[in-house]
């Protein structure tokens, strides 16, 4: 490391503008040096004396006679003692400051150029940018005059160099940082990661060399990727493809990552990216077959099997493939994603989170996940920023994501100056501290080299990493648009730009690696191939579906009925899980509340009364980890849980250390991971449902710390958790939390819009439940696991329910083949069966609260039943239940204003059942809040008469006065 080095670390404030301040710190050394910091007054005496070394060297120099004289006169140590005792500067004393300001000037200079050459770098393809000026890379700015530029100065082996001209270090600075490589890195804290660029960069002038292979290699790459381009665009001309035109480096770009990762240990790739340039990887990256791709551009299915899918554009499918690279395996997967741009990169993280637990990589060096962007989105999307912030989270973490951006300078028909405020669309990556590599995207060579580098900071670092590909997008936003409406001057320009193949193949003719019928048999030569499969395309068949592969073996499509799997479990184990629930280690300050609630939990376990929500909970989980399934919960104050009733994280009272008694039952089990999570919604979701997709044997849950928070995360639960199944074939397993009820909290703490998940509901997607027993929320998280099918589970949860003293079970109700229950009639509660002419169905908390007014009021004519789950909606078991009472009028009561809630979802189904019980009743009663705009009102006496009409009216009673 060298002084600069040195420098540059400890002396952040070390630029430019601060030329004037460091020269009279110099001053200041100089007349004492006890009076600087410590840290610069090594740096000062460390550059005089190797000053001194260097010019005993340089006895030919000739500047060298002088400055001879001048050290041999002078030692640094001296100079301080002579100026402290009020000694005058000689005249050699003042030659040497300006010897030593020079270097100084210099080395400023230098770190200016690390720090804004970026600014300076020829990054654009089109030269359509303006050159970003800035003060700091003039020379002048350091007091350099035009005569200066050819002497020689003294820069202590910076940039490789003893010494030099000014204007030979110019043109390295500006080689190294302004060609076609501009690399912003200095923002980084850490010095090892910043002296890492640095080496790399400099020591190449970021222009490493290539062999006469390594080129033709990379010019196979750009083959393949424009040819590819161009042909459908011969043969599908005006179809949508959202092609690469114009940015085709990012094939060689990624295929060097590929490269370079798997030299590195890289075993698996997640992929994630948006539409633009997807075929081209499907095809040249992934390897999916062109015959395939050509298939579905003429009309066909991608799936051979006669699934009920809605099937998706072939411009938003994924896919999953084996390769060989130098002898080592390598598996990609590209994740299928909506056109909701960034929403899949929370996916993609919590795949590759998932994956790496399942291949013990415990260093994050075996999977990476590789994200691609458009400019547009990565500055624009919100996502980015929450999906960055993950990145060095301890529950979140993967070691490092590459960001691949395809900037072609454009959103759609936006141009840049509208769409983000910053200079660069990557400035939300120095959030993290990540290096960003610009990059010209019509030099592909300097392509190949920043991702290459990418991949090594990445593996060295388990950072993430950003390479901004500038480059430009040939057609429109997708290839029957018209760009020129709005960017008549951008494409004006491109109409008239050659490809970067061809510059490419211009290159290395000049450079006699390849002549030009050489460099025309290779394009030639792909055309055949493109034409061969084309061919084949008009009989292709499509593969077998790999999404009950891998991981997913074994698991299959559900059948109708109960589904309710084996989900009682043996009282011993319940009581083992319970004694290691309230146990608290000899040597752990436990907080004295907490003492209270412990010893209850351990009282209702082992008497088998009184069990609560939160203890079942606990028992649901802990008999999956002594049944080897591990469990994963995450959520924002999950640890403690929102209304401090799960407490599955200890914080020692002395020392604030962690303690976590669900990995604390015996010594072979699976492990709890429980993580308080950002503030995040959507970013969140995104990875535990990435996580899920990954990996289906396990419990994953997300907990939202209130219900109506779940709102941040729509655009996941549209695209992927509702739907993924039916467009792409893939399942999830993933349980969502969310805190539901009315109890007077306002708007935003009492609804988790359980109408818009309802909405949703269709071919079998996902289940929606409202439980409202502890036991049946028990059954139905032991149920994702003990069935041999996946579905996403949305479940609402309570809030007062969970220190109701009604809401409780018994152990009997865990044990002894007992299940979950999709419906739960009153039947203990019925007297005479006879006198019931008036069933309320409800779901959720409001039982409670109509238990409550039957009780007091002696109500014997009218049944509860509850309808625990909603969707699939279990119409056979609430019809069975409401035959009980065969002449009773049907009423439906719920919390919710009409036009939210259940009542919507639940209608036609009630009137099924009403045809089907053959009464009068056509249609159920409604009893409820009336239509609203918002889910609930914020005044507490406004909340308990609307809450207390309600009831009343479920019941048949008219509300108390």
């Amino acid at each position: 490391m060298t002084v600069l080095d040195d420098l540059q670390f400890d002396m952040p404030h070390l630029d430019s503008t601060n030329t004037v301040f460091v020269e009279e710190l110099y001053q200041s050394y100089l007349d004492d040096p006890s009076s600087v910091d410590p840290s610069w007054s090594q740096y000062f005496k460390s550059l005089e004396k190797d000053a001194h070394a260097f010019v005993k060297d340089k006895q030919g120099a000739s500047w060298a006679p002088r400055a001879t004289k001048i050290l041999s006169q002078l030692d640094p140590e001296e100079v301080a003692a002579r100026q402290k005792k009020g000694k005058k500067s000689s005249a050699s004393e003042e030659d040497l400051q300006l010897f030593t300001q020079q270097s100084i000037r210099a080395l400023m200079l230098i770190r200016a150029y690390r720090v804004r050459g970026h600014l300076h770098a020829k990054l654009d393809p089109l030269n359509l940018q303006n050159k970003l000026d800035h003060p700091e890379l003039d020379y002048k700015s350091y007091g350099f005059t035009d005569d200066d530029l050819d002497k020689e100065i003294f820069i202590n082996d910076v940039l490789g160099l003893k010494s030099a001209t000014l204007r030979k270090i110019i043109k390295i600075l500006e080689k190294t940082y302004c060609g076609h490589v501009g690399v912003e890195f200095m923002h980084i804290q850490d010095p090892d990661e910043k002296s890492w660029i640095q080496h790399r960069i400099e020591a190449s002038q970021n222009r490493p060399p290539y062999t006469p292979d390594e080129k033709k290699r990379i010019y196979q790459d750009l083959i393949e990727a424009q040819e590819f381009e161009q042909f459908l665009d011969k043969k599908y001309t005006g179809t949508k493809r959202f092609g690469l035109d114009g940015a085709e480096a990012a094939i060689p770009g990624l295929e060097a990552i590929v490269e370079k990762g798997v030299e590195l240990g890289v075993e698996e790739v997640v992929i994630g990216m948006p539409h633009r340039g997807r075929l081209n990887i499907l095809a040249n990256i992934m390897g999916k077959p062109f015959r395939a791709i050509f298939s579905e551009f003429q009309g066909n299915s991608y799936n051979m099997e006669e699934y009920q899918g809605s099937g998706d554009v072939k411009y938003h499918l994924g896919t999953s493939s084996d390769r060989k690279i130098d002898g080592k395996n390598v598996h990609l997967s590209l994740t299928a994603n909506p056109s909701h741009l960034e929403a899949v990169n929370p996916v993609v993280l919590g795949k590759v989170r998932a994956k790496q637990k399942q291949l013990n990589d415990q260093n994050a060096t075996k999977v990476l996940g590789l994200l691609l962007h458009g400019d547009a989105a990565f500055a624009g999307q919100g996502i980015v920023a929450e999906s960055l912030m993950l990145s060095q989270l301890e529950g979140y973490k993967t070691g490092g994501t590459i960001h691949f951006i395809v900037n072609n300078q454009i959103g759609f028909t936006t141009s840049p100056v509208y769409s983000r405020s910053g200079v660069y669309s990557t400035d939300v990556g120095k959030m993290v501290q990540a290096p960003i590599f610009h990059v010209n995207g019509d030099d592909v060579e300097a392509v190949v080299h920043v991702a290459k580098m990418a991949m090594e900071f990445r593996q060295e670092f388990h950072k993430d990493v950003i390479v901004d590909m500038v480059c430009y997008r040939r057609y429109g936003h997708n290839e029957s648009d018209e760009p020129a409406f709005t960017q008549p001057l951008m494409y004006k320009q491109i109409a008239d730009q050659p490809s970067t193949l061809e510059k490419y193949k211009n290159q290395l003719v000049q450079e006699d690696i390849l002549s030009p019928d050489e460099a025309n048999n290779y394009i030639e030569k792909q055309r055949k191939a493109l034409e061969k499969d084309f061919e084949l395309s008009q009989s292709y068949k499509p593969d077998k579906q790999d999404w009950l592969e891998g991981k997913w073996s074994g698991l299959q499509l559900p059948d109708s009925g109960a589904r309710r799997g084996q989900t009682s479990v043996a009282k011993k184990d319940l009581e083992i899980i319970g004694k290691a629930l309230t146990t608290v280690p000899d040597t752990f300050t436990v907080n004295r509340k907490l003492t209270r609630q412990l010893k209850a939990k351990w009282d209702a376990i082992k008497g088998g009364q009184n069990i609560d929500w939160a203890t079942a909970e606990a028992l649901a989980f802990g008999s999956l980890l002594l049944e080897n399934v591990n469990v994963r919960l995450s959520g924002q104050d999950s640890g403690r849980g929102t209304f401090s009733q799960r407490h599955s994280m200890w914080i020692d009272q002395a020392n604030e250390k962690r303690y976590i008694p669900l990995n604390n039952i015996q010594d072979k089990q699976a492990k709890f991971e429980v993580y308080d999570s950002p503030l995040s919604e959507m970013g969140v979701l995104g990875y535990e449902y990435g996580y899920s997709m990954a990996e289906p044997n396990m419990l994953v849950l997300w907990e939202a710390q209130f219900g109506d928070f779940v709102n941040g995360a729509q655009i996941i639960i549209d695209q992927f958790i509702s739907s993924a199944e039916i467009k792409w074939q893939r399942m999830s397993g993933l349980v969502m939390l969310l805190p539901h009820g009315y109890e007077g909290q306002g708007p935003e703490h009492s609804s988790a819009r359980m109408e818009r998940f309802l909405q949703s509901c269709a071919q079998d997607n996902m289940q929606i439940a409202n439980c409202t027993t502890p036991a049946n929320y028990f059954h139905i998280l032991r149920r994702q696991i003990c069935r041999d099918f996946r579905k996403p589970l949305i479940l609402f949860t309570p809030k007062s329910l969970l220190r109701h003293k009604e809401c409780v079970s018994s152990i009997d109700e865990f044990t002894k083949n007992s299940t979950f229950h999709r419906v739960l009639g009153g039947w203990d509660l019925v007297k005479d069966p006879k006198k019931i002419d008036r069933i309320v169905v409800c779901s959720g908390k409001v039982y409670y609260d109509l238990l409550q007014q039957r009780k007091e009021n002696k109500i014997e004519n009218v049944a509860l039943v509850r309808l625990e789950q909603l969707y699939p909606f279990p119409e056979d078991a609430l019809l069975d239940e409401l035959n009980k009472y065969p002449e009773a009028d049907i009423v439906w009561c719920q919390e919710e204003p009409k036009n939210m809630g259940a009542w919507n979802f639940i209608l036609p189904y009630f009137i099924d059942i009403l045809a089907k019980r053959k009464t009068k009743q056509v249609i159920p009663e409604y009893a409820g809040r009336n239509e609203a705009a918002a889910p609930a009102t914020g005044i507490a006496s406004r909340h308990q008469a609307e809450q207390d009409l309600l009831v009343s009216q479920a019941l048949g009673r008219k509300r108390k006065a």
